[in-house]
């Protein structure tokens, strides 16, 4: 396979401070790349700089072999969809008009939409399942709807990359799931995904690879299986885990291990790696 982007050595300083230290990584299309690791890490960071909306200090993104910092924001668009961790939509947009905005990159400087974008819009809807909500208010909605909305909108930009900074954050186990099963999709038909996703286990059963980054540094990479039963995930959680296998999935699960002594089904999962 082609990878569709690439970064090379990324150092960020955020307010004097280091916040990326020489990160490199590279997706194929087709590939879902998760990005695991404790609060501060720089996931979000490192998002940032892939899709342009930060230049790094240091270092260069590539996506389809063209450095992101040499292109307009529009033309990053049109290969970069992005979907941030929090959205706050101030107006009462419908459903519709918050996936059309997808189309935005495309749209002439006259603001004239074409079949095709209503076209993109209406399979966008549909992949998402948010087309019986076309013309109900965002603000109406559920949360998880509401992160199916925004994932049908990333959907409608047509891109080959994907970035999804916690698509799973606050939402309930059953859209946990739909909102995963929905990006497992879209990496099906092509796509290349990097996500940051909190819980550990989501992260293993539906990511090709992961990476943990930790104080500003990729502190481990691979499959699922091999980066949580490194020693790298207990230094970056400062907690000590054991790795088993879900009976239901049949794919990694992480429990934290106590200082007490306790054992791992005492104890439950290791802490959300936000």
């Amino acid at each position: 396979m082609t990878n569709v982007l690439d970064a090379t050595d990324l150092r960020v300083q955020l307010g004097g401070e280091s916040v990326l230290g020489g990160v490199s990584l590279s997706v194929e299309r087709g590939e879902f790349v998760g990005l695991v690791g404790p609060n501060g890490a720089g996931k979000t960071t490192l998002l940032h700089t892939l899709n342009g909306t930060r230049l790094p200090d240091a270092g260069a993104v590539r996506v389809d072999g063209e450095p992101v910092g040499a292109q307009s924001s529009r033309e990053v668009a049109r290969q970069v969809a992005t979907v941030p961790q929090e959205t706050t939509l101030s107006f009462s947009f419908s459903v519709a008009d918050v996936v059309e905005m997808g189309r935005t990159p495309y749209v002439s400087r006259f603001g004239t939409t074409t079949p095709a974008d209503h076209e993109a819009v209406e399979r966008a809807m549909a992949a998402a399942e948010v087309a019986e909500f076309a013309d109900r208010s965002v603000q109406s909605l559920s949360g998880g709807e509401r992160q199916r909305v925004l994932l049908a909108r990333a959907l409608a930009q047509e891109t080959e990359t994907l970035l999804l900074d916690e698509p799973t954050a606050s939402l309930d186990i059953n859209h946990q799931v739909r909102t995963l099963e929905l990006v497992a999709d879209a990496v099906a038909d092509g796509r290349a995904v990097v996500a940051a996703i909190h819980d550990l286990d989501l992260a293993a059963r539906y990511c090709d690879r992961l990476l943990l980054l930790a104080d500003g540094g990729i502190r481990a990479a691979g499959e699922p299986a091999s980066v949580l039963a490194s020693d790298a995930l207990q230094t970056a959680f400062g907690v000590s885990t054991e790795l088993s296998e879900d009976p239901t999935t049949g794919t990694p699960r992480v429990t934290a291990v106590t200082d007490r002594g306790s054992t791992p089904s005492e104890d439950g999962p290791v802490p959300d790696a936000e």
